[in-house]
């Protein structure tokens, strides 16, 4: 028996009380990839990306572990749900217009002391000060960094678009703004650099470009590193207290944790695994995060139709962002049909061993978009499942 067909085996005897669709967390292997996680970051601590596990009980697990400090949040709201729930220290991840949630901060002392907001743009403190409606709690500010890597005078660029700021001269200028501007206290840098963190170099069947994305990679690393000291001895030379300098995420976190700059990595993807980390050089996960799809049709030899299945993640349109089925080994979607919002075709021979009501696990593309499909992850233990846990959407939470 391979080891699929084992994990195969074990989800279906753990959860053949539980009618599909439903989605797991297999501990065994969540625990491994923090593990992992914590290992590549060599010993500094490693920031949980909330977007990317998007369930309490499973940011709270992670947290109770040595080498893991502090959530990166995604909403203005979902961070103060967390402050307010107990977490401490939630550095949010993008700059935001919630006019509400900065009046609610400036006013509360539980709140303005555990979050640290993202702001790139004098005009995002403007917002900020409108809002605060008689507020006086100094507002935590982080600026953020561009990473994208520019070529040829700019005219190549190769990365997200997010920060305007690039420079040491544009950091510290925005540096002294928030240190003169009452209210506001600068703590941190934050620089993702999703071009080599998000971008898998091993792409299968692809050497050519695999080898492409490595020697881009390997050239902003060179380029960050160099840029985001710069942008650190500029700032600390503004404000000398700052508390933390922020970067890399899932798939750089050992090469950014080497950058002397650096006091903090992001990661998040990595505690799940979904199937966009399954290509990279540098390390291997083990699939935690998975959802099983009922068989409820058999149209014919070498066919079997599982209940809903279209769920795809976010970023460009592609065939990688489609979920993948998994488990039985050997299935494969129509490609006139692909997974469905109602239903999902499935072909190949496993399909004449399945008899209806038998579930089919699949993979995800990107970590806690899963979550926004489900309102409870089944924890799996060994054998068993060991508790029923809910997602944000299961608290009644959905913050994008």
């Amino acid at each position: 028996m391979t080891a699929r067909a084992a994990d195969r085996a074990r989800y279906d005897r753990a959860t053949a009380h539980l009618d599909a669709p439903l989605a797991i967390v297999d501990l065994d292997a969540f625990d491994a990839n923090a593990t992992d996680l914590v290992r590549r970051a060599g010993g500094k601590p490693v920031r949980v990306a909330s977007k990317s596990v998007r369930c309490r009980a499973l940011l709270e697990r992670v947290l109770a572990r040595d080498g893991f400090q502090g959530i990166m949040s995604f909403t203005l709201a979902e961070s103060l749900w967390l402050a307010r729930s107990g977490f401490e220290d939630i550095l949010l991840a993008y700059p935001s217009a919630d006019r509400a949630g900065f009046a609610e901060l400036a006013a509360d002392p539980k709140p303005a002391g555990a979050v640290t907001v993202m702001v790139d743009d004098p005009a995002q403190l403007d917002l900020i000060d409108a809002a605060r409606d008689g507020g006086r709690e100094v507002v935590r500010v982080c600026l953020e960094l561009d990473t994208s890597l520019q070529l040829l005078g700019g005219r190549v660029r190769v990365g997200a678009r997010r920060s305007p700021l690039r420079s040491p001269a544009q950091l510290a200028e925005l540096a002294r703004s928030v240190a003169r501007r009452p209210g506001f206290r600068l703590v941190g840098i934050m620089a993702y650099e999703g071009h080599v963190a998000g971008v898998g170099d091993a792409v299968a069947g692809r050497p050519l470009r695999s080898r492409a994305i490595r020697l881009m990679q390997a050239a902003a690393r060179r380029e960050l590193a160099e840029r985001r000291a710069a942008v650190v001895r500029a700032v600390r030379a503004v404000v000398p207290d700052l508390e933390f300098v922020n970067g890399g995420g899932t798939g750089s976190v050992q090469h950014t944790a080497a950058e002397d700059a650096v006091t903090e990595i992001a990661a998040g993807s990595g505690l799940y695994v979904p199937r966009l980390f399954d290509n990279y050089t540098s390390f291997r996960g083990r699939p935690a995060a998975l959802f099983a799809l009922p068989v409820v049709r058999r149209p014919g030899v070498g066919v079997v139709t599982v209940l809903g299945g279209g769920y795809p993640a976010s970023g460009a349109a592609g065939r990688d962002r489609l979920p993948v089925p998994y488990l039985p080994e050997g299935l494969a979607y129509d490609p006139q049909e692909g997974p469905g919002e109602v239903q999902t075709p499935l072909l190949g021979s496993p399909a004449d061993d399945l008899l209806v009501g038998d579930k089919v696990w699949f993979r995800h593309a990107k970590a806690g978009e899963l979550c926004e499909r489900f309102d409870t992850l089944h924890l799996i233990e060994g054998g068993a499942v060991t508790a029923a846990v809910p997602t944000y959407r299961g608290e009644g939470r959905t913050f994008l």
